[in-house]
């Protein structure tokens, strides 16, 4: 929050200003870490994928190559929100601590 001066010290109100920027923090710590969790499933679908991809058809085993390109995708679209709410916790006062924590 800016103050009326303009400067990047906050500003907080007697109505729980305190306890509503603890709660974006901690929720956007929350959803980093879901992204990251979100981002390991990805890398181990690919490397599962890549592992596979030798194996003989007449296992039994379907190799799912059309897949890949979309797991790159979704992984480049995760990495950039995952540097985006990295970014935004920076911004944030006091935030570090918290993302620390989780």
């Amino acid at each position: 929050m800016r103050n009326a001066a303009g400067n990047e010290s906050a500003v907080w109100f007697d109505d729980g200003g305190q306890d509503a920027y603890h709660s974006i923090v901690s929720n956007l710590v929350s959803l980093a870490g879901h992204v990251q969790a979100s981002l390991k499933l990805i890398e181990r679908a690919i490397a599962q994928e890549a592992a596979m991809g030798g194996q003989d058809a007449s296992a039994g085993i379907v190799v799912l190559d059309d897949v890949t390109p979309r797991y790159l995708k979704a992984l480049a679209a995760l990495k950039a929100c995952d540097a985006g709410l990295g970014g935004a916790l920076d911004l944030l006062p006091g935030a570090e601590a918290t993302r620390s924590l989780n």
